[in-house]
């Protein structure tokens, strides 16, 4: 009669560590990147009353044991760890991952590792949970981010400039009209940039000199922005019947230094100096779409690009699917900032939950295995999104049902139990 009893204390006690797990789901519906748990039960070691026999010949057979269990345990509490839905936020510092793997964290000199990617920049500009934990990767150093290095605080430099860069080639494109009276003067414009970045516009004249008896000529003049003519003139010509640029066979023209270094811009020199092989101006290569040619009627003559770029302060970043962070800045550059690392587990439900959507890695989920995203079975991420809790609050509610009916079944096996004892005890009057 005690054997009874006492598997109904244990199933109550199961069903409410089932009940306690079925609340904690449900509780974390809508917590970032948490990952649902479930109970798992197994039968206590059942009582002997008489083992099982062999057959003995072919007018006696076996017979089977007989056993009465003593109730139930916790086997488990496995962590569903299957993709929780992804929804955007906008913010720049907040992540998904789309597939396996974590984030790594250090926090307080812990490693831990997380799937709950709404991170934060601190004063001195590292991506920090928020609690404060440090998101690891690798920090790039002059625009390269070595993942050979090891990992350590990913840092924003929200306060870094790109140095200016000297223009050292001007690309011109378009069309010079052959058909144009002799004399005839077009011009295109376009901001160099010098060794501090100072912006200096330099205009490039073209003037028809000649209808040749196999070429059209032009003269190439190069002006300061005060009307002074720094360079030139030099020589071009256009095949007639191709239209394309035959003279310089190079498709460029050379500024030397020493014409450089006569700019003025309002009478005065310019802050800064010039790189020493001057400055190229590109007709563009024969194959390119954009290159100059001499055909008649359109007149699109444009300065199309240069290379150079002022000093470009910190804009904002933004994340590749493999975790690269590449900073904007305001000069239109772009630099790679840093790269986010992610842990992938042999075992990931072996993982230990250690709060503040933390995990840590116990002896059973195995080593974490430290790489880029979207490689050795890691995921892929995503910028401006997190991923939401996988709780599914129908099959939570469908178990906190069951966990409710079980509690009542065995606090009614206590309770029949109690009745035949009170019947046995009531024999003996």
């Amino acid at each position: 009669m005690l054997r009874s009893m006492f598997a109904g204390v244990s199933g109550l006690r199961t069903h409410q560590v089932m009940m306690d797990v079925v609340g904690n789901n449900i509780a974390n519906v809508n917590t970032i990147g948490y990952k649902s748990s479930n109970a798992i039960f197994s039968d206590l070691l059942s009582q002997t009353l008489r083992g099982a026999g062999a057959p003995a010949d072919e007018l006696n057979g076996g017979t089977n044991p007989a056993q009465i269990g003593l109730g139930v345990r916790l086997a488990a509490i496995t962590t569903n760890f299957s993709q929780g839905a992804s929804q955007l936020t906008g913010r720049s510092t907040d992540f998904a991952i789309q597939g396996d793997g974590t984030f790594i964290v250090d926090a307080g000199g812990t490693r831990s590792y997380t799937r709950a990617g709404s991170f934060n920049l601190d004063g001195l500009g590292q991506l920090v949970t928020q609690e404060g934990g440090l998101v690891q990767g690798w920090n790039g150093v002059n625009g390269v981010v070595d993942t050979n290095q090891s990992i350590g605080a990913l840092r924003i430099p929200v306060g870094q400039s790109i140095a200016p860069v000297t223009t050292t080639e001007i690309g011109i494109g378009g069309n010079l009209p052959a058909d144009v009276a002799i004399g005839t003067m077009l011009n295109a414009s376009i901001n160099a940039y010098n060794t501090l970045g100072t912006a200096i516009p330099i205009r490039v004249q073209y003037t028809k000199v000649a209808d040749g008896a196999t070429t059209v000529d032009w003269q190439v003049d190069v002006f300061d922005p005060d009307g002074n003519q720094i360079s030139g003139p030099y020589v071009m010509q256009f095949d007639q019947s191709t239209s394309e640029l035959v003279a310089p066979a190079t498709r460029q023209l050379n500024i030397p230094q020493i014409d450089l270094d006569t700019i003025l811009v309002n009478g005065v020199s310019p802050a800064g100096d010039w790189d020493a092989a001057g400055l190229i101006l590109d007709f563009g290569d024969a194959a390119d779409p954009d290159r100059l040619t001499g055909a008649a009627s359109t007149n699109s003559i444009a300065a199309l690009n240069q290379n150079g770029s002022p000093l470009g302060p910190f804009v904002s970043f933004s994340v590749s699917q493999e975790g690269l962070i590449s900073g904007v800045f305001s000069n239109g550059k772009n630099q790679q900032l840093g790269q986010i690392a992610l842990a992938a587990f042999t075992n990931p439900a072996g993982l230990e939950k250690a709060g503040g959507s933390l995990l840590r890695s116990t002896v059973n989920s195995g080593e974490p295995i430290i790489g880029v995203a979207g490689t050795g079975g890691r995921g892929t991420m995503s910028g401006g999104t997190v991923e939401m809790s996988n709780v599914d609050l129908a099959a939570e509610f469908t178990n906190l049902i069951v966990a409710q009916r079980g509690f009542q079944a065995n606090s009614r096996i206590i309770t029949a139990s109690d009745e035949i004892l009170q019947d046995l005890v009531n024999l003996k009057r």
